[in-house]
């Protein structure tokens, strides 16, 4: 009986020294749960989350005015990974992991009874953002400033475009450096 008793306990101590090496030794770069880990592989090569539209959180939308005449040029549609919205209200960051989408559109301008009106017209492309708050991927040339960022053609939701963040992507975003790069005043539902 007595031996028994030792047993389970050397036992029990064995399955904690197997869980806790487990742990230590996981995989840093991707300690993403859920819908990032999706989004991101090992390593820090990003696509289009296929599902985003029925299990993201919209945030908002942008519309770029035409450079001639009225209406706009662009739309940008953005959605934001789950749970998202409710950690930012609660302390006013990006979660580490967040993904946020925008979908660009080419728009179609008509007269309409109530003005012009531009909407969704042929779909350019994706821009994807995934919030990292360690720099798990120093090597990729798509991951820095507290984000990894890519351009995917509407052909292709798999393969970026984008080669290098600095050149291919910030340069949007320098007006929102203030707001961890995110225009974060043009979506209401991030409003404490």
């Amino acid at each position: 009986m007595r031996i028994a008793g030792v047993l389970r306990v050397a036992l029990a101590g064995l399955s904690m020294t197997v869980a806790v090496t487990t742990y230590g030794q996981a995989d840093t770069r991707l300690p993403y749960k859920g819908t990032t880990a999706a989004v991101v592989d090992g390593k820090g090569n990003m696509h289009v989350p296929a599902d985003y539209r029925t299990t993201y959180q919209m945030l908002g939308s942008w519309a770029i005015a035409a450079d001639n005449g009225p209406g706009s040029k662009q739309l940008h549609v953005v959605y934001a990974s789950p749970g998202t919205i409710a950690a930012y209200r609660k302390d006013g960051h990006f979660p580490d992991g967040t993904v946020l989408v925008k979908e660009v559109y080419k728009t179609n301008t008509k007269p309409m009874t109530t003005g012009t009106v531009s909407s969704a017209g042929t779909l350019s492309g994706w821009f994807v953002m995934v919030k990292d708050d360690v720099g798990r991927f120093p090597e990729n040339k798509l991951w820095g400033d507290g984000w990894g960022w890519s351009w995917f053609d509407a052909t292709d939701p798999k393969k970026t475009t984008s080669t290098d963040y600095k050149k291919d992507c910030q340069s949007c975003h320098i007006p929102a450096q203030a707001s961890d790069w995110i225009y974060t005043t043009g979506y209401p539902p991030l409003s404490r």
